[in-house]
């Protein structure tokens, strides 16, 4: 018998400026269940999120939770106000019976010591600490709004491997596709008020919402196929001419007021590139070229030629110099040392990160237009501002609309629409995915690969790098850059390890380690020498603690076989025995090795 859920919604509606935003939504969380909550930007995930955390009240419907269950939430833009450290901020997050290590530890995982000021932390950093504000009690329930939003890619790999070795149940809002297809298990669907749920992961999604349009089409033409024929009654069968029968005059009124109340699907994006001539077959050349900042080098010797039709993907931590490199190549910034060469006929257009080409000054219409008029030139071709305001989802109550008033998806659709009707052969796009759906998302990479010109890309959306790239350059620390063959996943093939992880060694490799931690070691001066991190005095104090229990464990195990009929009388018991003693003296092994590795660098940090 299934446990019953740790959360319910039902019939959830709620309307906003008189227009129904949700029409009897439900979501049902079971323990231990992974679901991703998935619909069109504006169309009420996040609003379904905060009726589901309490808060947010809804005009009617049920929510229901367990008593005894524990809910985190992670809101989209979290509020840190009233603490005065991010350690605080935390551990106020903690139940009675919480660990209370686990605060600082995942502050430290994420990059963050515990001292900083709220109130000074970036986006990236508010959201590192929110993250570890919902992770630490490891509730029953944790609701996560676009957790992925202001990370880089060591970060959003870090926090998947930790998600996932996680008891809790999820409920997941994420625009990084990737990111939903390894941690979920069934996926709800939020679509014109309504919710639909499909007991599959998010790799599934896709395809089932294709299925279920599809049908909804046959269905609406077969309604419309039933008004003509009721309409050719009406006007030419004998009843209707002589009294017209009242039922079915009733009947027709009732599927025309059901075509015309139907909430039809919400358009799609238009995207079209306003392409330049075409460029010479060299894009740019660098040489040698260096880049350093202080004692801080961002670019070591790199050399690299982009040709005509390449799209090159960047990725790398946040700081590790993405647009400083991308400044370089496109002639912004003076290397230090080599040379940048353009090639000719380049046509340049620009997206930025943090979209500042958009002025909060200016309302929507002149973002358009650069200012002024009223129309749009796309490819040589003049276009009214309102039909392309309409291609990217906009309203025309929206044209004088400030720009600073947007929400994040808006912004993001604006800066597009912009950067889209400049004529380029040259497209660089920084962080191109942020806050926009997933269907704008596969619009967005079937125009580029459309797009005639040269492409230089910088995401930490894997899955979006593998649909578009041709070549990934990675950085690989100290300022050196390393580009590989093909998308994300194929340099992880050829690199072994992500952005954020560690080489896995080869046997050879594995075999000279000995060797190696056998040499001598040139003595650390006072002033390199750190403290030890919490992490590690954390686990120099509960390691002997773990190793007196797995001794235990294996002589509770040996006790066991020592019977010597234990084999002959129920041989699976002494199977199960024989592979629960190997891992034990693995596991003791291992944390063996570990507390004598920080032993040893306690000591010599202390000596």
């Amino acid at each position: 018998m299934a446990a019953p859920p740790l959360l319910t919604l039902q019939n959830i509606r709620l309307t906003i400026s008189s227009k129904p935003l949700l029409d009897g939504a439900e979501l049902s969380v079971g323990p231990g269940e992974r679901l991703a909550l998935v619909g069109r930007n504006g169309s009420g995930k996040s609003t379904l999120l905060k009726i589901a955390a309490k808060q947010l009240e809804s005009d009617s419907g049920l929510r229901f939770f367990q008593p005894d269950a524990t809910i985190r939430y992670l809101a989209q833009e979290p509020d840190l106000s009233g603490f005065e450290t991010v350690l605080a901020y935390v551990e106020a997050g903690l139940g009675p019976s919480d660990d209370h290590w686990k605060a600082q530890y995942l502050l430290n995982e994420l990059g963050l010591q515990g001292d900083e000021n709220p109130a000074r932390l970036s986006g990236g950093e508010a959201r590192r600490a929110a993250l570890a504000c919902v992770l630490a009690p490891e509730p029953d329930v944790l609701l996560l709004d676009e957790p992925t939003n202001h990370l880089d890619l060591p970060a959003i790999e870090w926090l998947e491997k930790y998600i996932n070795g996680m008891r809790s149940a999820l409920v997941i809002i994420s625009h990084d596709r990737r990111f939903l297809e390894n941690l979920t298990r069934a996926t709800v669907w939020l679509d014109r008020g309504e919710t639909r749920r499909l007991d599959k992961g998010f790799g599934a999604f896709e395809a089932w919402r294709d299925e279920v349009l599809e049908q909804e089409e046959k269905e609406r033409h077969k309604l419309d196929r039933q008004i003509v024929n009721e309409e050719h009654w009406v006007r030419y069968g004998v009843s209707g001419r002589r009294k017209r029968n009242v039922r079915r005059m009733a009947e027709l009124g009732e599927l025309r007021t059901q075509v015309r109340e139907a909430r039809q699907v919400v358009g799609s994006v238009k995207l079209e590139a306003s392409q330049a001539h075409t460029s010479g077959k060299l894009v740019v050349e660098a040489e040698r070229i260096s880049k350093s900042y202080g004692d801080r080098t961002i670019v070591r010797d790199f050399s690299a030629r982009i040709m005509r039709g390449d799209r090159l993907g960047i990725v790398g931590a946040n700081g590790a110099g993405k647009t400083t490199l991308i400044n370089m190549l496109t002639g912004k910034l003076e290397p230090d040392t080599g040379h940048v060469r353009i090639g000719a006929s380049i046509e340049l257009a620009t997206l930025d990160q943090k979209r500042m080409q958009l002025k909060d000054g200016w309302t929507l219409k002149e973002a358009l237009t650069n200012g002024g008029g009223d129309y749009v030139e796309i490819n040589g071709a003049k276009k009214h501002f309102a039909g392309y305001m309409k291609d990217f989802l906009f309203t025309p109550d929206q044209a004088r609309q400030p720009v600073d008033k947007l929400s994040g998806g808006e912004r993001g659709r604006l800066a597009l629409a912009r950067i889209l009707s400049l004529p380029s052969n040259l497209l660089v796009l920084d962080e191109p995915t942020n806050d926009l759906d997933l269907e704008t998302l596969d619009l967005l990479q079937e125009m580029l690969m459309d797009y005639q010109g040269t492409l230089i890309l910088v995401s930490h959306d894997r899955d979006f790098l593998d649909r578009v790239a041709t070549s990934v350059l990675v950085s690989e620390g100290g300022g050196r850059w390393q580009e590989y063959a093909g998308g994300y996943t194929d340099m992880l093939a050829q690199r072994g390890y992500g952005v954020g992880g560690e080489p896995q060694l080869t046997s050879a490799a594995k075999a000279m380690r000995p060797l190696a931690e056998a040499a001598p070691v040139a003595p650390v001066s006072s002033a390199a020498r750190r403290k030890l991190s919490f992490k590690e005095k954390h686990a120099l104090e509960t390691l002997p603690k773990r190793m007196d229990e797995l001794n235990a464990l294996k002589a509770k195990i040996q006790k066991e076989m020592a019977d010597p009929g234990l084999y002959g009388r129920d041989k699976p018991r002494f199977d199960k025995l024989s592979a629960a003693i190997g891992k034990a003296e693995a596991d003791l092994a291992k944390a063996e090795e570990e507390w004598l590795a920080l032993e040893m660098m306690r000591e010599e940090l202390e000596g």
